[in-house]
């Protein structure tokens, strides 16, 4: 130890000496900076190990055909009360406003992930609701659904994203009926859009075979918001009749009588 303190004194010795002040200070506050984030990022990960509805990721990542089974939640139908069909049969891992790893509290999940049990390209994914689908020219595994009246918002546009449905080389899983460049072409609720798949774009991180879907605000104009960022969402708890913000449920397993938070 002794030994150190000397090194440990001539390294601050050259720190606060006048040369190169504003070198040191760019270097401190990357210091501070990485320290910051990487103190985040454990944060996150215990608070990832500590909560209940992160074990259910071990039991699907883990578990055997029997286990997966037990977290799938299938509804065909609409939840009573509800207008919208879960746009998928499968494991609603992750939850809207939900903070847990890849998000934070400071940018939590835009919608809700919906993992299958199989294999890419399997799994059918249908509309939630009726509306006019568009794919942009460059979209691989996404569409986007115009809802022109809200159900729960009359006199509100809504748009319905659903993403992931290609596979990790980007082919995709979309529906023919639905070929890049499609715009406004109408479909009722129920329609086969295309299948779940694990497209993540050019990221390097694996993603498991899921299918993510938000309810995106309408820009006042008729286009939609971006949906990368939460506040251009909306919580698709009262519209699918299941509580699914992670803030105010400690599951996501089918209908509920009370799907939304408490005020």
């Amino acid at each position: 130890m002794k030994s150190l303190f000397p090194k440990f004194k001539q390294l601050s010795g050259w720190f606060f000496a006048p040369e190169y002040r504003w070198l040191k200070i760019g270097l401190a506050l990357l210091v501070l900076f990485i320290g910051a984030f990487v103190l985040n990022r454990g944060l996150g990960y215990l608070r990832l190990l500590s909560d209940p509805r992160s074990h259910s990721f071990l039991q699907w990542a883990q578990g055997d055909s029997s286990e997966r089974a037990a977290l799938i939640t299938t509804q065909q139908d609409a939840c009573p009360g509800a207008p919208f069909i879960l746009p998928t049969d499968g494991f609603i891992g992750l939850l809207y406003e939900d903070p847990r790893g890849p998000y934070s509290n400071s940018n939590p999940h835009q919608g809700i992930d919906i993992f299958s049990e199989g294999n890419p390209g399997t799994a059918p994914v249908y509309a939630a609701y009726d509306g006019y689908v568009t794919r942009d020219e460059n979209w691989r595994s996404a569409l986007i659904v115009r809802v022109p009246d809200d159900p729960l918002r009359p006199g509100e546009q809504i748009w319905l994203y659903y993403t992931h449905m290609a596979d990790r080389e980007g082919n995709s899983f979309i529906e023919p009926a639905f070929p890049p460049g499609t715009s406004e072409l109408f479909v009722e609720q129920g329609t086969l859009l295309g299948y779940t798949g694990d497209y993540n774009g050019n990221a390097t991180r694996n993603i498991w075979v899921h299918l993510h879907f938000s309810i995106v605000k309408d820009d006042g104009n008729g286009r939609y918001l971006n949906e990368l960022l939460f506040e251009n969402t909306l919580d698709p708890s009262p519209y699918l009749g299941m509580a699914l913000n992670y803030q105010c449920t400690s599951a996501a397993n089918g209908c509920t009588a009370q799907p939304v938070c408490n005020s």
